[in-house]
């Protein structure tokens, strides 16, 4: 018999998910809204984060703190240079829209083969970076999960922050608005969307290697979610970032009740059938503008 007590902790232990999609899938909304481009090597710099964190801890030797600076780094540098050899030149030719989509899912594979030629097959374990156990609201939860939910959360809220009240967040939110009016004001249009693509790709490093002590890193784990991302990115409404936080925690607690009462098995059903009633219901999505991409 499932009890309110249980079903309570499913629901926070559900939230705690959603927040980690509410950061990946701010990612997807931030290169969606600016750039209007599906990457579908997001998920690979999620992957990645939790190799260059076992880099920082193993090889380096340093610190969880400098460890985790050094991955988000790493992650900044590689999408940096992918987005200037690859992306870039592809946004600049005719029929770019399904250019970038074939680009991006052509780097997933690579990245996924070239982290497998490099740490191989083997799943491999990251210590928790906190230990103990912590009573909120009535559950006890290991801090290492509270950790990955105030990380997603604030992360989240910085970039709100940097949007909103930063000169580079106005340039961004110009770009995003009219690229060719920004240009035309002075705004280079080409480094907003390099600093982007290389942001974005940092939130999804900084939740792997936040994952990573509960999910163990191994090439493929960046496609899971990668796919919920994009879920909750379309439940929100493209391009909009309030929208991709609402979207992540209902996700995660839809997911979380589906799976008390049904099995582990129905995750994905739930998360699609929950997608495709929103988009029944509000086809713009949750937040998104009736009309508008973004």
């Amino acid at each position: 018999m499932i009890t309110f007590d249980f079903l309570w902790f499913q629901i926070v232990n559900g939230m705690i998910s959603g927040a980690m999609y509410a950061l990946m899938a701010t990612g997807l909304a931030l290169i969606w809204g600016t750039m209007r481009v599906l990457n579908f090597a997001h998920g690979e710099f999620f992957m990645l984060g939790g190799f260059m964190m076992l880099v920082g801890l193993n090889v380096l030797g340093v610190p969880v703190i400098p460890a985790a600076m050094f991955a988000a780094l790493a992650v900044f540098g590689i999408a940096v240079l992918l987005h200037r050899a690859v992306v870039a030149p592809v946004m600049n030719r005719p029929g770019w829209e399904f250019g970038t989509i074939a680009v991006t899912l052509g780097l997933s594979i690579i990245l996924q083969d070239l982290a497998l030629l490099i740490w191989g097959e083997r799943f491999q374990s990251i210590p928790y970076y906190v230990g103990g156990i912590v009573e909120i609201l009535g559950v006890r939860l290991p801090l290492q999960r509270v950790l990955v939910f105030v990380v997603a959360l604030s992360l989240v809220a910085l970039i709100a922050i940097v949007l909103r009240f930063t000169r580079f967040g106005k340039a961004l939110r110009a770009v995003a608005s009219d690229a060719e009016a920004a240009e035309a004001c002075g705004i280079d249009t080409g480094r907003m969307h390099m600093a982007v693509f290389g942001i974005a790709a940092v939130l999804a490093g900084l939740a792997g290697l936040v994952l990573a002590p509960i999910l163990a890193v191994n090439p493929w784990m960046g496609m899971p979610l990668l796919l919920k991302a994009f879920v909750v990115v379309v439940l929100g409404g493209l391009g909009s970032l309030p929208g991709a936080v609402v979207g992540g925690l209902l996700l995660g607690v839809v997911e979380a009740i589906g799976v008390t009462f049904l099995s582990s098995e129905w995750r994905e059903v739930m998360a699609f059938a929950l997608l495709i009633v929103v988009l029944w219901l509000r086809p713009q999505g949750l937040f998104g503008v009736k009309g508008r991409e973004a």
